[in-house]
């Protein structure tokens, strides 16, 4: 069984742990095993805590032994992205600048995390700064897709990804200010979830744009990212941001059931440019949730023409604000794409971020008004197939684009408006699998995970799983 327990997913071995039939120093010790072997090859960690992994472990066993279960996390081992701070250990940011950076404060998702018995292996590769779609870094190494070792993992939160789909953690953290969750998850065949805006609290977390960053669960399945949702849920004091709610329990709320559901697609935005390949498996997707009891309806969002540039421009501004100080003195020591992403944000002008904020409320009211007729937006997660390392521009039917506009063109709105949003595999082309997104209504997270949980149910990915990292 000890052989197989790594392809178990988060609810399967919290159910053991919580029998006593497995131990949380077994699993950390199948996971540790596993980074050794295989994180040379996919360089998904920049750093591993192994050492105290091993101690947390003994710890929970411990606290399991004498009946003290916290949780369905209790014992389990997690990865988390290396901008999210742990006190008194060193957080990248998968920079140059930040190599020696020790925070003195655990983030508030690792605090919550930490309360409800996770285990952490270390910290996962990103793109630097979290500025990027490829996690092709130039400090701490490229970044390897589990499916095909030539394929971009997605980014930024790139590691985090590569570490679940290939069975190194059982589940991870990342951020998300234009994509970096979903596109990831799209890419390694994983459900990745951003939730409404300020569900979860950004305190120690690096800031790439303000108004536009979430943190949030890379895993293998739906039920499993809720699992981690509802631990790291609820309002923070630290985060003027976060909204003043309780911490959500959707886990034990899903069901899967879609005959309540009604699924809208806009045509003009999220499918007028789509690799065909890729649009044909989303529409059949479509027509198979159909099949199984969700209603379809056509919508139209005119001002989605606009997302855009609106995210772009409150993008690039926000991140070079950010970026200000340490371009005075390090500008040499940034990667030479983020770097000139920085740059960028200098050419906006306070007319540009006045207008894209205004553009952001008319998206936000057409959006409102489209809710009202249904639950949910669907889409595919990239207009394209999956990028190959170091390709600056991508092939669609036949016409090029640049690669990363392209990976950030759909998954943009949800953070644009602070939607939740879920990307989770729904089919397979060319041995890569191919990720649809599911957005929702602001803090209607059930909808978005039960319609992800009803597709789940068809097993979308034929049992298949990455092997590319075992040769």
């Amino acid at each position: 069984m000890s052989k197989e327990l790594h392809r178990l997913s988060i609810a399967q071995v919290s159910k053991l742990l919580k029998k006593k039939e497995v131990s949380p120093v077994e699993l950390t010790k199948i996971c540790l095993d596993r980074i050794e072997e295989f994180n040379p090859t996919l360089n998904a960690f920049i750093t591993v805590y192994s050492k105290e992994a091993m101690k947390q472990a003994k710890k929970a066993e411990r606290e399991i032994s004498r009946d003290e279960y916290k949780g369905k996390l209790h014992g389990v081992p997690l990865a988390i992205k290396d901008n999210i701070y742990f006190a008194d250990r060193v957080t990248t940011m998968g920079s140059k600048i930040h190599k020696d950076f020790v925070s003195d404060f655990d983030a508030t998702t690792v605090v919550k995390l930490r309360e409800s018995g996770a285990i952490f292996l270390g910290k996962t590769n990103m793109h630097e700064y979290a500025l990027g779609a490829t996690t092709d870094n130039p400090h701490y190494g490229t970044c390897r897709n589990p499916w095909h070792l030539g394929k971009i993992p997605g980014g930024s939160s790139g590691g985090s990804a590569a570490a679940v789909s290939a069975f190194l953690a059982y589940g991870a953290l990342g951020t998300d200010t234009s994509g970096s969750i979903r596109v990831p998850a799209a890419a390694c065949g994983l459900v990745g979830l951003k939730a409404t805006y300020g569900r979860v609290s950004k305190h120690g977390c690096f800031p790439e744009a303000w108004s536009l960053d979430h943190i949030g669960p890379l895993t293998r399945t739906v039920e499993d990212a809720a699992i981690i949702f509802d631990a790291i849920s609820g309002g923070d004091k630290n985060d003027p941001t976060c909204l003043d709610l309780k911490p959500t329990k959707l886990a034990k709320k899903l069901d899967g059931d879609l005959s309540k559901l009604t699924i809208g697609i806009e045509e003009d935005f999220f499918f007028h440019f789509t690799d065909e390949d890729v649009e044909r498996q989303v529409r059949a997707t479509i027509s198979q949730l159909k099949k199984m009891g969700a209603k379809v309806k056509t919508v139209k969002i005119p001002s989605l023409k606009d997302a855009f540039w609106a995210l772009t421009i409150i993008d690039t501004s926000e991140t070079t604000a950010v970026h200000q100080p340490l371009m005075k003195n390090h500008a040499n020591d940034y990667g030479s794409d983020v770097r000139f992403l920085i740059e960028c944000g200098y050419f906006p002008s306070a007319v540009d971020y006045l207008q894209a904020l205004q553009l952001r409320r008319i998206i936000q009211k057409e959006v409102t008004a489209v809710f009202e007729e249904i639950d949910v937006l669907l889409a595919p997660t990239l207009p394209t197939k999956t990028p190959s390392v170091g390709e600056l521009t991508s092939v669609i039917n036949g016409k090029s684009v640049d690669t990363i506009e392209t990976c950030m063109h759909n998954v943009g709105p949800g953070n644009l408006l602070g939607l939740p949003s879920i990307s989770m595999p729904c089919g397979i082309i060319d041995g890569i699998p191919v990720g649809i997104e599911i957005i929702g209504a602001p803090l209607q997270e059930l909808n978005i995970l039960n319609l992800a949980m009803g597709l789940e149910s068809t097993n979308p990915l034929g049992g298949q799983i990455p092997t590319a990292y075992l040769k």
